[in-house]
């Protein structure tokens, strides 16, 4: 834990460099103003921790980082922190489990988070949820920035150039090496002047309620759904062209999610995709067969060669009526590009509605699916109201979750759109 933060001055942004061929380059590299603090994996440490961020004022940045394309699980494997009057704190959750404690000492405040519908599941799962947010990624993206990642926000805005090198680190390990800990700890280090300034400038630009709109969404959210067959997402998939292949896609990805979820590590780790793809593509007779394919050579494969077998035997032997449909199912309208064959009219609507949401976007410097998500225009296009009158077409933004904001600068165009005669389509 780091002593009290002195009043931070503001950032020096330098002097446009003459001919630079990358000006981030030429920015004051990001340093930690107060050390790097220790780790908090103790009873002592974290209940001292606990007490200096509920003494501290205003926002608290916070960041968690996760062992993504390591481990199965999403689970937070360090939680930084931020607080004016409290310094920086890094926390190990595994020691502890639950940091519920933490989680209510600042539950009063606002937690500013960098794209936080990445952190918020795993911060959940430690026992801290926050009661409000701010989310300078998303708040990027209302003001139009091309680039909404958090080094290039800084750099844009407060003219500090960050560390990249550790983004991919495995989280998971212990102990967790120095240069690993200052690159989380920098995470949060100008978080809170960045919301400040981001701040001004939405409400600038008249785009302040848009961002509280938001913000207030990212909480109310429910819990996302799991897409159906998951397995259709394997890469390379397109190469598999008929039905008992795609079982062998199935079974496979399956048998390795199973094996993958028990041992907590990345299915990847286990049985690269392109070996499934393999596998379904030359459909082995045998076992051998099975183990000489190129991408089943490697030792991960070959530690679990007799799972693969069964689970290919098994999709070799399914009867005509259990394989797998040739197309995915989908959850509401067909992908747009068949639209034109087996709907002409709604395709019509579909390109006048996303015509008419470009040009809104494009005069607001927003990108389109931030002033209204992709999937409720082609919802309304597909099936219409039969009465598609301005209340109609209201409600039914409402019901698919659109904010206040987004309906007012949209509902208007889009009953216009189907209620008009569009262009015939090419």
């Amino acid at each position: 834990m780091s002593s009290a933060d002195p009043q931070p001055s503001s950032p020096a942004i330098p002097a446009t460099p003459s001919a630079a061929d990358d000006p981030i380059a030429n920015l004051p590299l990001l340093e930690l103003r107060d050390g790097l603090s220790k780790v908090v994996d103790s009873d002592p440490a974290l209940e001292d921790t606990v007490e200096a961020f509920r003494s501290g004022s205003g926002p608290v940045a916070v960041d968690a980082e996760r062992a993504s394309g390591y481990r199965y699980s999403h689970r937070a494997y360090l939680v930084q922190l931020r607080r004016e009057g409290s310094g920086s704190a890094l926390v190990d959750p595994i020691p502890f489990g639950d940091l519920s404690a933490l989680g209510d000492a600042i539950v009063d405040t606002e937690w500013i988070i960098h794209a936080a519908n990445q952190d918020l599941a795993c911060l959940a799962e430690v026992g801290m949820v926050p009661r409000k947010v701010f989310d300078t990624e998303l708040a990027g993206r209302l003001l139009g920035y091309p680039k909404v990642g958090l080094a290039s926000l800084v750099s844009e805005v407060l003219g500090y150039r960050m560390r990249k090198e550790h983004s991919a680190a495995d989280w998971s390990s212990r102990p967790l090496p120095a240069p690993w800990l200052v690159y989380a700890a920098l995470d949060v280090e100008m978080l809170i002047e960045l919301r400040n300034a981001i701040e001004q400038e939405l409400r600038r630009e008249g785009k302040w309620e848009w961002a509280e709109q938001e913000f207030t969404s990212i909480l109310d959210a429910p819990p996302r759904e799991p897409k159906p067959d998951p397995w259709r997402r394997t890469s390379g998939m397109h190469r598999v062209r008929n039905r008992r292949s795609l079982a062998v896609v199935r079974a496979l990805w399956e048998a390795r999610d199973q094996i993958a979820e028990s041992a907590d590590i990345s299915p990847g780790r286990i049985l690269p995709d392109a070996a499934i793809v393999e596998a379904a593509s030359a459909m082995p007779v045998d076992r051998d067969t099975l183990q000489r394919l190129t991408a089943f050579k490697g030792r991960g494969a070959h530690r679990h060669m007799r799972t693969w077998w069964e689970a290919v035997d098994h999709a070799r032997r399914l009867p005509e009526s259990q394989l797998p449909k040739q197309g995915p199912r989908y959850d509401g309208p067909p992908p747009a590009r068949a639209w034109a064959d087996r709907d002409p009219d709604a395709a019509a609507r579909l390109s006048a509605a996303r015509a008419a949401v470009a040009e809104i976007a494009e005069a607001h410097r927003l990108p389109t699916e931030n002033l209204l998500a992709p999937d409720t225009i082609r919802r309304l296009a597909w099936s219409p109201p039969e009465e598609a009158t301005l209340e109609v077409i209201t409600a039914f933004l409402r019901d698919h979750h659109a904010r206040p904001w987004q309906i007012g600068l949209t509902a208007e165009v889009l009953t216009a759109a189907m209620t008009s005669e569009a262009a015939p389509l090419d």
